[in-house]
């Protein structure tokens, strides 16, 4: 992911591990990278921002009545 973002082997290492903190830019990349916004990136109600990201891309492609069905299997799977 570092050589990725185009910073040495060790930055994400850094800033897992505490050492260094990335500049608002370098946030902003690390979210880019991971298809997220930043405030997903601090929700730490969040299971799994990505996934959830790909899963509201995919919904903005249906129609709105497809979007309802899901809805509807949502609330269904949910119910306690």
């Amino acid at each position: 992911m570092s050589l990725d973002l185009g910073h040495s082997r060790g930055y994400i290492q850094n800033i897992s591990s505490g050492k260094s903190l990335p500049s608002v830019e370098g946030l902003f990349e690390i979210c880019d990278y991971f298809e997220i916004t930043p405030a997903q990136f601090f929700d730490d109600g969040i299971a799994d921002p990505a996934l959830i990201s790909e899963a509201v891309r995919g919904l903005r492609k249906l129609k709105d009545s497809d979007k309802l069905l899901i809805l509807n299997h949502i609330n269904r799977l949910s119910e306690d």
